[in-house]
């Protein structure tokens, strides 16, 4: 979604119709933040350990230059769906709630938030809060915010986490309160990410159309938009008003640098200091380098093979199983993740369903089917469904060795059980269009996916196979289905909510919606002048940059 994703999510975030009754009323935000992801203590996955942190900063620097993939087209907080863009906005804009490293949800711009009954959210803003333009916060600018996300003339990333959205209302000086057309447990969870960021209403209105790209963004963060220099990097620089924890650094300076080798030696050589999203046929030269540390974290990712077209031979779901019957999960672990990986047959994170219990847990993983190949079974199905010989095409890019090695390893599953697989390789800048244009997608039935979460809870991606669903790509349709994901989304209680969503998963896992391949850690370089940065996939909306400082 973003020119061109390297390893990474590909596409905008998950965007969620939504209609349910209620079942529970909360009094507080606080029963979300049992839905914790990663481990508490450092965890191995496949061949890494996952690290819960980096070692705090021991002090304040001047500067710090991260290396990012590629450039945003905007800033502007309604267009903030990928990487590129949330990695840098997280430390400028803020939102009503905070995702934490430790993937919980805190307070943020708001202090409180309370759920008086199933359909209104009321959230107390904090006092005192200062924008970079100078202005204080008040309920008008948190209102302006959110109504942005919801006007449809500005075609916001977002807009469908406001589908139940009945209105937005100041009702008080430092107060907001939103009415839902139905109870919705996914709502104030997504106030966590760019969804519920809060810029000053005078501030946007001054720039006008051109925010996001020039001028400032006037929003609350630790940093501020300092410099853009088009094509080369971007840079922010510290705000001395900021009303929490001040950043360490008094500039955070990220450099634009589009090839993965580029990326590799300005980290290796000093000129860059770190960076997220690591290529991972660097993983190896980054770790025995001796220029800094190799850092994974819990990263509610899982890579994929997206089906686009269940109109030709995947439309037959003996088709989809054979193929995720034969696909070498551990083959590709091994090369295209570098072995940083686990094989999965789930669509979901494990560290997705924290609030789940034990039980529900069992329920949505237990009746997985097993990651080791059958090609005898898969072969089997083919034939039985008629598909012996018949073509596939699946979509590749030189964007990254994930994307190139994925699609190489489906068509060798294909052909092995007696499928034609076909690949059409697609320019890095394209690759993007896949996820936001149907005519891009013509012509492909598979392409590989890596979808990450923007909360911690399974329905933020199950939600993708409702029908109509912006990610329901290949248009599957079952109202059961629907109807679960109307349910769920209606339960607030987390353990209540998970056991509806383990049926969710099963539905998925049966009918082979995608083909899931593995989970994925986030992975961060530091070199040995910093430290502070999270681990975990936080980054995207947590202000990360503000504890980067000295290492020593």
């Amino acid at each position: 979604m973003t020119a061109p994703p390297p390893p990474g999510d590909r596409r905008p975030r998950h965007l969620h119709a939504r209609a349910a009754v209620t079942t529970a009323v909360l009094a507080s935000l606080a029963v979300l933040a049992a839905c914790s992801g990663p481990p508490k203590n450092d965890s191995t996955t496949g061949r890494v350990k996952l690290s819960a942190s980096t070692p705090p900063a021991r002090g304040e620097i001047d500067s710090f230059t991260w290396a990012v993939y590629a450039e945003p087209p905007t800033l502007d907080y309604t267009m903030a769906f990928d990487y590129p863009q949330n990695t840098i906005l997280s430390n400028v804009c803020e939102s009503l709630m905070r995702w934490t490293p430790g993937l919980t949800t805190r307070p943020g711009l708001a202090k409180k938030a309370s759920n008086p009954d199933p359909r209104t959210w009321v959230y107390d803003l904090r006092e005192g809060v200062r924008f970079h333009n100078g202005e204080t916060m008040t309920a008008d600018d948190a209102v302006f915010s959110l109504e942005r996300q919801r006007d449809p003339d500005n075609a916001a990333a977002w807009a469908q986490v406001f589908q139940n959205v009945a209105s937005v209302k100041k009702t008080g000086t430092l107060q907001v309160t939103v009415k839902l057309k139905q109870p919705d447990s996914q709502f104030p969870q997504y106030m966590a990410t760019a969804a519920g960021v809060v810029a000053s209403k005078t501030g946007v209105r001054a720039v006008g159309k051109d925010y996001g790209t020039s001028g400032d963004l006037a929003c609350t963060g630790p940093f501020k938009l300092g410099a853009w220099d088009k094509g080369q990097s971007i840079r922010l620089d510290r705000f001395d008003g900021y009303w929490g924890r001040k950043a360490k650094a008094e500039k955070a300076v990220f450099r634009i640098l589009t090839d993965p080798s580029s990326r590799t030696n300005a980290m290796l050589s000093g000129e860059a200091d770190g960076g997220y999203l690591i290529p991972t046929e660097s993983y190896g030269r980054l770790r025995e380098s001796g220029a800094g540390k190799l850092y994974f974290g819990e990263g509610l990712t899982t890579v994929n093979v997206n089906v686009t077209n269940m109109k030709g031979p995947l439309g037959d779901v003996r088709v989809r199983r054979a193929l995720s019957l034969a696909l070498d999960r551990s083959g590709f672990v091994k090369a295209g993740l570098a072995g940083a990986g686990t094989p999965t047959t789930s669509l979901t994170p494990r560290a997705a369903w924290a609030g789940a219990s034990a039980h529900t847990r069992k329920a949505a993983f237990g009746a997985l089917a097993p990651t080791k190949r059958d090609i005898e079974q898969a072969t089997k199905l083919v034939k039985q469904a008629g598909a012996t010989g018949k073509t596939l095409t699946v979509a590749t890019s030189s964007i990254g060795q994930d994307v190139s090695l994925l699609a190489t390893a489906v068509q060798a599953a294909g052909t092995q059980i007696g499928l034609d697989i076909r690949l059409k390789s697609i320019a890095p800048n394209a690759f993007t269009a896949l996820f936001t244009d149907a005519e891009a997608r013509q012509g492909i039935d598979l392409f590989p996916y890596t979808s990450y979460q923007n909360i911690t809870d399974p329905l933020d991606l199950l939600a993708n196979f409702k029908t109509g669903a912006y990610l329901n790509f290949a248009g599957y349709s079952d109202k059961g289905y629907d109807r679960l994901v109307d349910r769920a989304t209606a339960v607030y209680e987390p353990d209540k909510r998970t056991r509806i969503e383990a049926e969710l998963q099963k539905h998925a896992a049966e009918q082979v919606l995608w083909i899931p391949v593995a989970e994925w850690p986030t992975a961060v370089f530091l070199n040995k002048r910093v430290t502070g940065a999270p681990t975990t996939i936080s980054y995207m909306y947590y202000p990360w940059a503000a504890d980067v400082g000295a290492a020593q």
